[in-house]
C-alpha cells in the first residue's frame, strides 16, 4: 500500500469514528475515559495539536466544535449528564497513575 492510500484510509477511519461518536450521544466522555483512556475531548485536542503542528492556528474551542459538530457548550447542554459517584470512582482508579 502506498503512503497516500494509507493516509486516505486513516482519514476515512477517523471520519467514521467521529460520525459514530456524534451519533452515540448516549456514550458519555467519562465512560470512554474509564474504558479506553481517551474521549471526544482527547480526540479534539489531538486534532488541534495536529493543526497547530502544521502552522494552522486552532483554539481548543474551534477543535472541539470541529470534532463534536457543534459548539461544545451546545453539545454539553444537549447530551452530557452528571457523572455518577461510581463513574467518578472508576475514573480515579483508572487514572490514579496518570497524575
Amino acid at each position: 500500500m502506498d503512503a497516500q492510500t494509507k493516509l486516505e484510509l486513516e482519514a476515512a477511519a477517523f471520519r467514521t469514528l467521529q460520525a459514530h461518536l456524534q451519533r452515540r450521544t448516549d456514550v458519555q466522555n467519562i465512560d470512554m475515559m474509564n474504558l479506553a483512556g481517551f474521549c471526544r475531548n482527547c480526540l479534539s485536542r489531538w486534532y488541534q495539536e495536529a493543526a497547530n503542528e502544521r502552522g494552522i492556528e486552532m483554539t481548543k474551542a474551534e477543535a472541539r466544535e470541529e470534532f463534536y459538530g457543534m459548539p461544545f457548550d451546545a453539545w454539553r447542554e444537549a447530551h452530557q449528564t452528571d457523572a455518577s459517584d461510581s463513574q467518578k470512582a472508576a475514573f480515579e482508579v483508572a487514572h490514579k497513575d496518570a497524575t
